[in-house]
């Protein structure tokens, strides 16, 4: 299949790595901090998005970190890839949202993400918004996490006594979606995409262990407690155990999109149930986490 060609932000991320994978290096353009250009410079993303019909803007953040915020990169960064799309005449841009972020909710990271969404949405442009669920696949947060959690420590705390469900989505899903976006299909509509299995975090952390022939015991804890073993690990750990936006998808559950959104179409569903096959090709190199994890060792 021919694909436009399609400038992707974040191009090294776990997203945007997949989405160019699948798009080809005739179809991409790569685009991140690593490749020189970053989105708080308009004139080179303009420079950069040059002979491309669609930006699949797939930079963003859920931890702050430094002069990494929020507003600087998920709000104004959309803004920045809005007005270069436009100098360079891009007639589309497609975004991974989150399936929850909505306004005024008391979640910095939902606000910034859904102001991000507005943004586009009132741009004048072409857009597809996806908001997604938590995803996963090789280079992931959601498995590495959960895998070398359990062989670092064979105890899992809950997010809360009375956990919420997930649906987690395959890399493979997402990026089938987002390739349809790519080639001209859910014009101007912000859709919500889950996976095609429910559970809870519980269950899917003993998949995770059992694949790996670990024992795991899951022990209830507070959502209060979570919060602060975020902070503590926000501080501490480069890529952090997890993070407080984290904290507060899993207290809400992640199956259902805020505000409500369409779904996508039928073809595109997503299909593949979260087995231990799917688990194994998705698992990091062995190994727990150590004193490599934290900042005071880099």
């Amino acid at each position: 299949m021919t694909h436009p060609r399609t400038a992707i932000t974040g191009g090294t991320g776990f997203v945007g790595r997949h989405l160019a994978e699948r798009l080809g290096a005739e179809a991409s353009v790569m685009i991140s901090r690593r490749t020189g250009v970053d989105t708080g410079d308009v004139d080179a993303l303009a420079r950069a998005f040059a002979g491309c019909e669609v930006v699949a803007h797939c930079a963003g953040i859920n931890r702050e970190i430094g002069d990494q915020t929020y507003q600087r990169v998920n709000i104004e960064g959309t803004a920045n890839v809005i007005e270069a799309a436009k100098r360079a005449g891009v007639r589309k841009v497609i975004m991974p949202s989150f399936l929850r972020a909505r306004p005024d909710c008391g979640s910095p990271y939902h606000e910034s993400k859904w102001a991000a969404e507005e943004l586009i949405r009132d741009s004048g442009l072409d857009y597809t918004i996806l908001k997604a669920g938590m995803i996963y696949g090789r280079g992931d947060h959601l498995i590495d996490h959960l895998s070398r959690t359990v062989q670092t420590l064979p105890v899992f705390a809950t997010v809360g006594f009375r956990e919420k469900p997930i649906r987690p989505i395959p890399i493979e899903d997402l990026i089938d979606i987002l390739e349809a976006a790519v080639n001209d299909r859910m014009p101007r509509e912000t859709v919500a995409v889950v996976g095609a299995e429910q559970l809870l975090l519980s269950k899917a952390v003993r998949r995770v262990a059992s694949v790996l022939g670990r024992r795991v015991v899951v022990v209830p804890w507070p959502v209060w407690a979570q919060y602060a073993l975020a902070q503590v690990t926000e501080w501490t750990m480069t890529v952090p155990l997890i993070a407080k936006a984290q904290v507060r998808m899993l207290a809400e559950g992640v199956t259902d999109a805020a505000p409500p959104a369409a779904s996508v179409p039928d073809d595109l569903l997503p299909r593949r149930m979260f087995t231990d096959e799917r688990i194994r090709g998705a698992l990091p190199e062995p190994g727990g986490f150590g004193w490599r994890d934290l900042r005071v060792s880099r």
